[in-house]
């Protein structure tokens, strides 16, 4: 069990605010390349750890070391509990999401997952399957908000698949809804039409309220990134993205601060990767949003490198990356661990409120891009290649170095 249960924190969208910020601190926070120990700690937290499936394990003892550290070094003290989930779950428990890692994903403050899936459980009937699982836990925290950013590091431009000059300089977020439209629309299932054949049918709905809560989140967000924010739908054939752009354009009434523009989905993707660098912030429905910032994370170089938000108008936040569970190299020391970590350090300023730990995670990142470390997805000549475990490690001595950028 976890050493800590604390209660819950409400989301003021999109971000979730420390009350305990105004403790004392025992070191300044940005004092670069002053070394300065773990602090007596002020501040608590319960966090909820879902390794999952294939990567997901390893990656996740990257991240928890590194959250860790950064987290002692602010006078942050965590309280982990580790849980099944996925194919983990159903070969012990069999569901994908027991009815106690729900529990204890609730009570906690914030929840760190891994990887969900693999081959083995590919043939599974669909309540049994492990992404089954994430959506039950997506639906059971209400985190509705899924935010997905794709900026690519000038350590890495050129492991985009783009020209130089098209990808340098990305820096994009996508504002996904999480817990709505064709994922979880009814009715849905198997049946038979008139002629005989079998078809398979799902719903794609959403209501006003729907769509109004994930319209502000992007706003808000938009606002505190550069002031620009694109709805993509597809307004021209389905009537759910009719009643997407007409609510959205209503609620951009709300922030005539910010620049609202339309797009429908195909042409999204297309500038996605003509023209990256004219977007700023992205708003758009369960699938389309699931799709385009896959896509938008092959503009940086490599999936195993964009970490995610989930979040909820109360309750704890979902953390994870963006990656699968890449069960062709799970327990190779194979893996890519810095979307995780990265995904920590969301964890960190989304969830609780801790930016300067947050800052302490990020800015040790771009110090281990910056000292040559990479993993094999993210490799080219003249780095040196590194494993899992090992980039772990170099994260590490980049926080306890305090790396950080100058005030």
């Amino acid at each position: 069990m976890a050493s800590l249960q604390l209660n819950s924190k409400s989301l003021i969208a999109p971000f979730r605010h420390n009350n305990n910020t105004s403790l004392p601190k025992q070191c300044p926070p940005r004092l670069g390349s002053i070394r300065c120990g773990a602090t007596t700690p002020t501040r608590r937290y319960s966090i909820t750890l879902l390794p999952g499936d294939g990567i997901g394990p390893e990656v996740i003892s990257v991240a928890k070391g590194v959250l860790s550290l950064a987290a002692s070094l602010e006078g942050i003290e965590f309280g982990f509990q580790e849980m099944p989930m996925g194919g983990a779950a159903l070969d012990l428990t069999g569901v994908p999401l027991p009815d106690e890692t729900l529990s204890a994903a609730r009570q906690s403050d914030a929840v760190l997952l891994g990887a969900i899936g693999g081959y083995k459980w590919d043939s599974n009937e669909k309540h049994l399957k492990p992404e089954t699982g994430l959506l039950q836990l997506r639906e059971g925290l209400k985190v509705f908000a899924n935010l997905r950013p794709a900026t690519v590091l000038p350590q890495l431009v050129d492991a985009s698949t783009l020209k130089k000059e098209v990808a340098e300089g990305v820096d994009l977020l996508v504002v996904r809804e999480l817990t709505g439209g064709i994922y979880f629309g009814k009715p849905r299932g198997f049946s038979s039409n008139q002629n005989g054949d079998e078809i398979g049918f799902n719903t794609e709905v959403y209501a006003t309220s729907e769509i109004d809560r994930i319209a502000r989140v992007a706003f808000e967000t938009a606002r505190k990134r550069r002031g620009k924010l694109c709805s993509v739908d597809k307004a021209n054939v389905l009537e759910a993205s009719m009643l997407w752009r007409r609510r959205v354009t209503a609620i951009a009434l709300e922030y005539p601060d910010v620049e609202l523009t339309h797009m429908y989905v195909d042409n999204a993707a297309m500038q996605l990767v003509r023209n990256p660098k004219q977007f700023d912030t992205i708003v758009t429905n369960n699938i389309f949003g699931d799709i385009l910032s896959d896509e938008a994370s092959m503009i940086t170089g490599s999936i195993g490198m964009l970490a995610s938000a989930s979040l909820g108008e109360k309750g704890p936040g979902l953390f994870e990356p963006i990656h699968g569970s890449a069960p062709d190299i799970a327990g190779q020391d194979k893996a890519n661990p810095l979307a995780t970590v990265l995904s920590a350090a969301m964890l960190l300023k989304y969830g609780l409120g801790e930016n300067n730990a947050a800052e302490r995670i990020e800015a040790a990142v771009l110090d281990t891009l910056n000292r040559g470390f990479r993993t094999g997805d993210i490799y080219s000549d003249g780095n040196t290649l590194v494993g899992c475990k090992q980039m772990g490690e170099e994260v590490l001595k980049s926080v306890e170095s305090e790396v950080l950028d100058p005030l």
